[in-house]
């Protein structure tokens, strides 16, 4: 199941990257992989039936959010199914929350809850949204009052720390990131883990498999080592090595899904 993929309203756009929908009408069993992204999110999701995380067994509210997903895992229901992903920046977590993101790294934060009470509220008033496009305006018009509340908290060379590396597609030394910022590395990488839950250099490793794996996906090669090559990986045995680590499988496997 591919999402549709929305870009967020400019009122909240310095902190979320995209939005995503995964819709199902059918009254089927449902198991969606998810893979290291560098993002944590908010989820909202309304099922026909109990939603659970895999390997942790976990049965998740109908909204709450995740943190950094490092190792691959699944979300496994019965549709009908509407998912609604808000992917945030990795600076989010703690300054607007103040939850160490470190703590829920493969792991998710419950919003549905007593000390969250705006999303609370916001919770009910989704389970009567039917339409994605009702939903997605009630949570832009909630975190876009959020964020604005919450903003002077934030980092902003750690952010602007994550966008080079984003834009650099995971290509880029710490040292280098380190100068840009003014900044000591053993400073930034201590302010890097602090604020996103990984290290800048993972951080930089999951952006680079990502790409990989965007390419691999869209059969955009006519070699493997074309992607290797093209990712910035030092040889084909290193590539393998850092997919199998995200994916649990290796890209010749991965390719045959």
């Amino acid at each position: 199941m591919h999402p549709q993929i929305i870009s967020p309203d400019k009122s909240i756009a310095l902190f979320v990257k995209e939005i995503l929908i995964y819709e199902c009408h059918e009254n089927y069993c449902i198991n969606l992989p998810f893979y290291a992204d560098g993002y944590p999110g908010l989820l909202f999701q309304r099922s026909g039936s109990d939603f659970i995380i895999r390997p942790h067994n976990k049965k998740m509210s109908p909204i709450f959010l995740y943190g950094q997903t490092i190792k691959p895992i699944s979300i496994d229901t019965t549709g009908p199914l509407q998912i609604i992903v808000f992917q945030f920046y990795p600076f989010v977590l703690r300054s607007f929350w103040n939850i160490s993101p470190e703590s829920i790294n493969d792991d998710c934060y419950d919003l549905d809850n007593n000390e969250n009470t705006i999303f609370q509220q916001l919770a009910r008033k989704l389970t009567t949204a039917c339409s994605p496009e009702n939903s997605i305006h009630l949570l832009t018009q909630v975190l876009a009052s959020f964020f604005d509340s919450k903003k002077k908290n934030l980092d902003f060379s750690i952010r602007q720390a994550i966008l080079s590396i984003i834009e650099n597609r995971g290509q880029v030394t710490i040292r280098q990131i380190a100068e840009r910022e003014a900044l000591n590395i053993r400073t930034l990488e201590r302010r890097f883990l602090k604020e996103t839950g990984i290290s800048a250099k993972q951080f930089a490793k999951i952006v680079q498999f990502q790409n990989a794996l965007k390419q691999l996906n869209n059969k955009d090669f006519q070699k493997l080592t074309d992607i290797v090559y093209e990712n910035g990986f030092a040889d084909q045995s290193h590539f393998i090595r850092v997919f199998k680590a995200f994916t649990g499988k290796t890209p010749t496997f991965f390719n045959k899904i």
